[in-house]
């Protein structure tokens, strides 16, 4: 088993941003889901009400971030360290920081409703939930609840393969689960969904242990290329894996020492559940 692909978010719910080597820290990957985009009411806008987000383009620099989207000069947005915070609907945050008049108006026009950008200063303000596998310490980025997700390709091929079962729809592309890790493996290798019984694995060096498995929401079915939304994977997904009310593809996972991954790196599972 080995890494297939690194991705990061650098504004949440934006295009990802692929990488060939990713710097762990405690709280993730680093420049992965430190901004985000709110509305004027401080919650998140994300692509299941808005999918041109889907269409942002959001490069790490230096100092920042360059953004990027069609029609739009591109902009460069500076850390704002000691920008004013503002309130936002983020759990275990009351504020984030405000990235400027600038970046709002760019972010508005280029997601086509009022949009701010804000921006985590420091993670160890957010913990992971004790509800979703954290012990109350660990620090986390604006990820929903875990640092990393990573996923399989052969979980993937095996959903294709069931979507496949009743109707033509084209093979999904990965970039739908939004993860920061990608296995892949010979089929004699890894069995799909094995991911499910991990608890802790290396990826290259780094030690990493279960937090829990992702229970996947409806941006899932707008294609992250045309924005166009249909009915898979949740639907397939709601026949073949659902369990306490909701469909689960992937794992959430956590890093017990910080380190490098690499594309290309090999995967080894530590300890597995029977």
């Amino acid at each position: 088993m080995r890494i297939a692909s690194l991705h990061l978010y650098p504004v949440k719910s934006t295009a990802a941003h692929d990488v060939d080597r990713a710097t762990v820290e405690p709280w993730g990957l680093a420049g992965d889901r430190r901004w985000l985009v709110v509305g004027p009411d401080g919650h998140k806008v994300d692509a299941i009400a808005h999918p041109r987000i889907l269409s942002v383009r959001a490069t790490p620099t230096v100092d920042g971030l360059l953004l990027r989207a069609d029609g739009l000069a591109e902009l460069a947005v500076a850390r704002p360290v000691h920008g004013t915070p503002v309130p936002v609907g983020v759990s275990r945050l009351e504020t984030l920081r405000y990235a400027g008049r600038h970046a709002e108006a760019w972010m508005s026009k280029a997601i086509g409703t009022p949009a701010r950008l804000v921006w985590l200063d420091d993670p160890q303000r957010r913990p992971m939930s004790l509800s979703h596998g954290g012990t109350g310490s660990e620090p986390l980025s604006l990820a929903d609840t875990a640092p990393i997700l990573l996923t399989t390709t052969p979980s993937l091929a095996r959903l294709d393969e069931w979507i496949a079962e009743t109707s033509d729809h084209a093979p999904l592309a990965m970039a739908r689960f939004r993860p920061n890790v990608v296995v892949e493996a010979d089929p004699d290798e890894l069995a799909p969904f094995a991911e499910d019984r991990w608890r802790t694995v290396l990826l290259g060096d780094v030690p990493f242990r279960f937090a829990e498995l992702c229970d996947r929401c409806a941006i899932t079915l707008v294609d992250p290329q045309t924005l166009e939304r249909g009915h898979e994977p949740i639907r397939t997904l709601a026949r073949r894996r659902k369990w306490d009310g909701v469909t689960w593809f992937g794992v959430r996972m956590a890093p017990t020492a910080i380190g490098t991954l690499e594309v290309g790196a090999p995967v080894t599972v530590t300890r597995a559940l029977p």
